[in-house]
Order: structure tokens, then sequence, then C-alpha cells
């Protein structure tokens, strides 16, 4: 497997929106499997592929924090069916906005359609945590980062501290 570069906010790549896979083939599988161990290495529990600049809807999770899952969730052109009436706020961080954080309000609960590794339509209702996270990176797929989803003020804020920290780098 291949641990691949995750773009980092502002980066305009970010904001393009990703196209549905046509099939699942051994190069979707490849992608899936690179990303999951992408977001291992950088200890994350989500990670969708516009992240890592592959402008397809895929998405892997894993909401284990210590040590691999045996048991990582792989989804394949995930689109959202249902949501919840009742919203809850969590405190939600991304690989593509390294160490900032802010509330954002989601459903408490949704049912996704999808496609598995296999390419069988599944459907999954999560909550929670899970739903949290599946509603984070369903929106990368559409080119909506958590920060969109704040105030322009702290949006600013962090999107400043962030193209500060690149220019220290490079």
């Amino acid at each position: 497997m291949t641990t691949l570069e995750i773009l980092t906010a502002p980066d305009p790549r970010l904001k393009k929106k990703s196209e549905p896979v046509s099939k699942v083939d051994k190069e979707t599988l490849d992608t899936l499997d690179n990303m999951l161990e992408t977001m291992y290495e950088a200890n994350g529990i989500g990670l969708a592929a516009p992240q890592v600049n592959i402008h397809k809807r895929l998405v892997v999770i894993d909401l284990q924090r210590e040590g691999k899952n045996d048991k990582p969730l792989y989804f394949v052109n995930p689109e959202i069916v249902d949501v919840s009436d009742h919203d809850v706020e969590y405190e939600e961080g991304c690989l593509s906005v390294p160490q900032h954080y802010a509330g954002v309000v989601r459903p408490d609960k949704v049912t996704i359609a999808y496609l598995d590794r296999e390419g069988k339509k599944q459907k999954l209702e999560a909550d929670g945590l899970l739903a949290c996270c599946i509603q984070h990176e369903i929106d990368h797929l559409d080119g909506i980062l958590f920060i969109d989803h704040i105030s322009q003020l702290k949006r600013n804020m962090i999107l400043r501290k962030l193209i500060k920290t690149k220019k220290a780098i490079s």
C-alpha cells in the first residue's frame, strides 16, 4: 500500500466536486486501500478521496482511534438518502485543516446508500459520531470543508493561520 499526500486548505483542489465511480474494480480497491493506509498514518478517523487529490466519490472511515480496526468502512458513491429532524453539535477536525477544530451542527442520524467493496448496493443507518463523520466526508466529495459550516470570521482566522503555517514550512 502507498501513503498518499493529504491536501490542506486553502488548496483549491479541495473545493472541486468529485465524480461518481463507474464500477468497483482493482483500481478502485487499490485507491481505497491506499486511502485507508494514509488515514491511519495521519491518525484520522475518516478520509475522502478529494483530500488526496483523487476526485472520485470514495470514502473510508474507521472510528477506532488506537490501532487498526478489523472492520474499517468503505463507501463508494455514498449519498445521504434520509436525515433525522434532530440536530447535534460535534467538535470537528479534519486532516485537510490540521490542528483546527470547531463545533458543527448536523443531523444526529442519517441513512446512506452506497456501493461496498464488491460493488453491491448497500444502505446504512448511522447515528452519533459515525453519522457526523459520514456527513463530514460526503461534504468533501462535494467540495465542502467543515469550516464552511462555521462563521466567516472563524473560517477566515483558520485559513489565515493555515496560510501562515504553509509559508513558514516552504
